[in-house]
């Protein structure tokens, strides 16, 4: 991840489009696109993906304390259920560039899937 970029923080969730459905519900991948305030933006490039699968608050200490912190390491490398961001920079059709990313947690009670963000937009 460029941090050094400039950035317009947004932080807001927004609906996706993927023109196929994903194989797996907590590991979508890429968008093909996403609505942002009324509008649709087409995805024509991804330009850089990352994982952030760390044990966070309750979840880490669980974690630590029922299965060790051998087990605990081996979520954060690989994820778990209902833990971590999946982060994608993405470049649309009208050229801008926008961080969005996936939050695998569940949403509400009864909820097994995650939500999608639109982070903030890169200013190049």
């Amino acid at each position: 991840m460029d941090s050094d970029l400039p950035a317009r923080f947004i932080g807001v969730p927004v609906e996706v489009i993927h023109d196929r459905p994903p194989a797996l519900e907590k590991r979508p991948g890429p968008p093909d696109g996403f609505i942002w305030e009324g509008r649709t933006y087409r995805v024509v490039a991804v330009l850089q993906e990352w994982h952030d699968y760390r044990l966070r608050g309750k979840t880490q200490a669980f974690y630590v304390k029922e299965r060790g912190s051998y087990r605990a390491k081996a979520a954060e490398r690989r994820g778990t259920w209902g833990v971590g961001r999946d982060y994608y920079r993405v470049r649309t059709a009208e050229g801008e560039v926008f961080d969005l990313y996936y939050d695998r947690a569940p949403q509400g009670p009864g909820e097994r899937k995650g939500a999608w963000f639109l982070w903030r937009q890169i200013l190049e």
